[in-house]
């Protein structure tokens, strides 16, 4: 008999039970279960009296528990499928009154969410994840920025061959080549010589040298397309030096090619002392006009911490005239150093030698270094500040003169009488 009774259970527990949970057949139930517990309990157990009987009751009470159990494992699906779609809804509202929620959000972080304890709790966790989606959108954007920047190179390079595949386009340039080609050898026989002293290479760092050398490269540029350019002298150049390997790397097969004057020698081995001018900034003498028969002199050198009085204590020690360029007269110079880059040094001198104009040539001086041009001649601007000294200081005017002559010794030269 309990074999019996253990048997019917499993078979309600296995067909009955799940039937009657998808469709809510609860009551219709257990009359069923009654005649199959009966019939089949006699069908197995013929030797069962009549006289015993079976507890109903009790049997009700087991199919209950199996039915209640397995109605709620169907329903606990739903129910938490319900509770997500709520959590979304809420966080949906959240976003459209300005809080910080994130776009996009799983289900693992949404059931994290519910189980916050307090509201606070809450909104700590979405802030937490909309920072955390705000940076990886951050860092996507970069990442297509970067990509989008190294395509930038490759398609303008594109365009140029594009360009340079123009039949006229490189013809014209062929041309050029050939005119520019042969105003420089017209300068190595006809031009006037400018030379450009390599003998500083002790005196900068290797990234200085390389600064230097860049600007070289800017400075025979510029005079290869100048309308009468220079005869250009690097003297003082060593084989396998520093400023050498630079040039390797810039111009590459093309250093054999190029139109200038490379030698050891000291340049006053090669020209005449009497016709060497060397440009530096230290100088004491103003060059005043440029002169086609001189020979100037630039350093080549690069120096970020300023050593003053390197170029002009080498030219003292080989006994040569030196110049500084007139920029206090000419330009209303701001604080700091009169120091130019060679390429600057190089479109100055080539514009003097073409117009003679120094207006014209100092506009290559960066307007960074000064406020402008001096409009009025110096010795109107010492008029005039005689005749406001006189009008507002009257008997004071020698004291202001003086210490004006103190203070600015170039410029106002005081009077002995």
């Amino acid at each position: 008999m309990q074999s019996a009774n253990m048997l019917l259970k499993k078979i309600v527990r296995s067909s009955v039970l799940p039937v009657a949970a998808q469709h809510g057949m609860k009551r219709d139930l257990f009359p069923l279960s009654r005649t199959l517990s009966l019939s089949l309990c006699l069908k197995q157990d013929n030797s069962c009296k009549p006289s015993e009987k079976l507890d109903l009751d009790a049997w009700k009470k087991v199919m209950k528990s199996g039915l209640q159990e397995e109605v709620s494992e169907t329903v606990s699906e739903p129910q938490e499928l319900s509770s997500l779609a709520a959590a979304r809804e809420t966080l949906e509202m959240w976003r459209l009154a300005g809080k910080l929620v994130p776009e996009n959000v799983s289900e693992e972080q949404l059931k994290t969410f519910m189980e916050c304890p307090s509201k606070s709790a809450k909104k700590k966790y979405l802030k937490f994840l909309y920072l955390k989606e705000l940076y990886k959108k951050n860092d996507k954007r970069k990442m297509e920025e970067k990509r989008e920047r190294k395509l930038e190179p490759q398609e303008q390079t594109s365009k140029m061959d594009e360009t340079k595949k123009s039949p006229f386009l490189s013809l014209w340039a062929s041309t050029m080549d050939k005119a520019y080609n042969w105003r420089a050898a017209q300068s190595m026989i006809f031009g006037q010589p400018l030379i450009f002293d390599m003998s500083y290479e002790k005196e900068m760092s290797v990234r200085e040298v390389a600064n230097t050398v860049k600007q070289l490269v800017q400075s025979e540029g510029c005079n290869r397309r100048a309308v009468d350019p220079f005869h250009i002298h690097f003297c003082n150049f060593k084989d396998d030096s520093l400023y050498h390997r630079e040039f390797l790397k810039h111009y590459k097969e093309a250093w054999g090619k190029l139109l200038i004057t490379v030698t050891e020698q000291c340049y006053t081995e090669v020209f005449p002392k009497d016709k060497l001018i060397y440009l530096t900034a230290d100088s004491p003498k103003v060059m005043k006009t440029f002169d086609h028969d001189k020979i100037y002199i630039v350093g080549s050198m690069v120096d970020k911490s300023i050593k003053t009085g390197v170029s002009l204590a080498r030219a003292k020690r080989l006994g040569l005239e030196t110049a500084a360029l007139p920029l206090d007269k000419y330009l209303l110079w701001n604080t700091g150093g009169k120091n130019l880059t060679l390429d600057q040094m190089m479109n100055i001198l080539l514009t003097l030698k073409d117009t003679a104009d120094w207006k014209k040539a100092l506009e290559f001086v960066p307007k960074r270094k000064y406020r402008g041009f001096v409009t009025k001649p110096v010795s109107e601007l010492k008029k005039t500040l005689d005749l406001v000294n006189t009008l507002k200081l009257g008997k004071r005017q020698e004291e202001v003169q003086k210490q004006f002559a103190k203070n600015y010794p170039k410029k106002y030269k005081l009077k002995q009488k």
